[in-house]
């Protein structure tokens, strides 16, 4: 495995999310490496996209958003679920990919398919928000390429952002039985 370099990141969020598909995110706890391959994402557009943590601009919550490439935005939703975002483009966009599915690989039990439960099942909690993924313990790297279809879809739960729900910026792979929701 080749771990990602910050030029990955800093580059067009939809670029990354799709290129994200089949990677592998490494979490390494505890002496423990759980690893598990990327098969669901969502892409998050910046400050005009109304879907966005950062169409309300620059709080505590989403500065992490606006900083540089290559950092976990990692938040609760609901009270009580943990959600993984990978930070994307130049600092100041406000641009991230929502990590939504993975494959367990390593050290992975339960259920992977959405954010909550990949964050429950790789052990992310809101401790490794704006944690640099060039670090040793929660990183993403490549593993040798494969043959994907990618699908694209609307991304799921932002009806309140108008016309930006129905934007095809959910990507997948084509039949791989971990995705959140087909």
């Amino acid at each position: 495995m080749k771990k990602l370099m910050r030029e990955f990141y800093n580059r067009d969020t939809i670029v990354v999310a799709k290129e994200l598909l089949g990677k592998y995110l490494v979490h390494i706890s505890n002496g423990v490496e759980r690893i598990g391959k990327i098969v669901e994402v969502e892409a998050y557009l910046g400050s005009h996209d109304r879907a966005a943590h950062s169409a309300k601009g620059l709080t505590n919550r989403t500065k992490v958003m606006f900083g540089a490439p290559g950092y976990a935005y990692i938040y609760m939703v609901y009270g009580m679920h943990y959600c993984m975002n990978v930070v994307t483009e130049q600092e100041g966009n406000g641009c991230a990919v929502l990590l939504r599915a993975i494959e367990p690989i390593k050290n992975i039990t339960g259920k992977t398919q959405g954010p909550g439960l990949l964050c429950k099942a790789l052990q992310l909690d809101k401790q490794l928000n704006a944690h640099d993924l060039l670090s040793n313990d929660l990183y993403i790297a490549s593993f040798s390429p494969e043959s994907m279809v990618i699908v694209k879809k609307s991304r799921i739960g932002v009806d309140y952002a108008g016309a930006w729900a129905k934007r095809l910026l959910r990507f997948y792979i084509k039949g791989n039985p971990f995705v959140s929701k087909l």
